[in-house]
């Protein structure tokens, strides 16, 4: 119904033609933008109820309370509804430390947490449907868990600085809020979301509107079409020097596969920018040395070139 008021509105009312180019990047840009903002309210809203179950010091709690295997998986679990941004990641990390969680549980929380981000998944939802969003949501999952059991196994405590183990933040009260305490930070939650990636939104569906209605499909196709071979590498290469914001990176993503780029190759390229960003990195050196850093950055860029390669194999 929005598609058909979206095609009158451009091709009738204001009388582009269908094969224009700048009509398909019109239509591409008010069709997305709406559509987008509807799922960011509702489904951020759900999200923020879950999180408020969350707090990170009840996340800390459950995750110094388990063997380090189950833990990898709760951490990545919890790193789904738990979500940090890079100004957040050193003091979470100082605190998981700190409260005995071990090394390789806390790389599993710090590598979900920003992959598996919930601006991502609505609109991977919104733009490819349920199967895209689930198999992105598994695929960082599974990542997480690897990488952190990896990174546990090499006994790599001595590359975190040393100042992080002579801390000690002391315990802090677990918040208990009321239902419409809840239902007031859900509420919040979604302005300042929307607040944030607004300005992500609307550059990156106008830069996907501007692809989709020029961009030579031939060119895509060949750097990183499905026949090239190392199509995924060159995607992640591209996207961990990057920095956006999921809101931005995802309706370009659209655009690249429609023009010919394997999904399994978008979502790689996604994937690199959403969870392997340079401000990450530079925050988190400062609790990294930078060996452990390296591997970290290593780790997650493997796991998410073979996810790429794996996804282009299955579909």
């Amino acid at each position: 119904m929005w598609q058909a008021f979206v095609d009158w509105l451009v091709y009738g009312l204001l009388g582009l033609s269908a094969k224009s180019h700048p009509a398909a990047a019109l239509n591409f840009f008010i069709y997305d933008t709406v559509k987008i903002f509807f799922l960011l309210a509702v489904i951020i809203f759900a999200v923020a109820i879950i999180r408020s179950f969350f707090p990170p010091e009840k996340t800390k709690q459950i995750l110094s309370q388990f063997p380090e295997t189950v833990g990898n998986v709760l951490a990545a679990l919890l790193g789904i509804v738990t979500p940090f941004c890079s100004c957040s990641a050193v003091p979470l990390f100082i605190g998981f430390i700190e409260a005995g969680v071990p090394l390789g549980v806390t790389f599993s929380f710090l590598v979900s947490s920003p992959m598996v981000n919930e601006v991502a998944l609505i609109m991977l939802w919104g733009l490819f449907g349920w199967q895209v969003a689930l198999m992105y949501i598994t695929s960082g999952v599974i990542i997480a868990i690897i990488g952190g059991m990896v990174i546990g196994r090499l006994k790599l405590e001595k590359y975190v600085e040393d100042y992080v183990y002579q801390i000690q933040m002391g315990s802090t009260e677990i918040p208990s809020p009321t239902w419409p305490e809840r239902l007031n930070y859900a509420k919040g939650y979604v302005l300042e979301i929307l607040h944030k990636v607004w300005p992500y939104v609307l550059v990156g569906i106008a830069l996907g509107g501007l692809m989709h209605g020029y961009a030579p499909a031939d060119l895509l196709t060949h750097i990183a079409g499905r026949s090239n071979p190392f199509a995924v590498p060159i995607a992640v290469l591209i996207g961990v020097p990057l920095y956006s914001n999921a809101a931005g990176v995802i309706p370009i993503v659209k655009v690249l596969m429609d023009k010919g780029m394997a999904i399994g190759t978008a979502l790689s390229f996604m994937m690199a920018v959403t969870a392997l960003s340079l401000p990450e990195g530079i925050i988190l050196r400062k609790v990294l040395k930078p060996r452990l850093l390296g591997i970290f950055f290593g780790i997650v860029a493997i796991g998410i070139m073979l996810t790429g390669y794996l996804f282009n194999w299955i579909l």
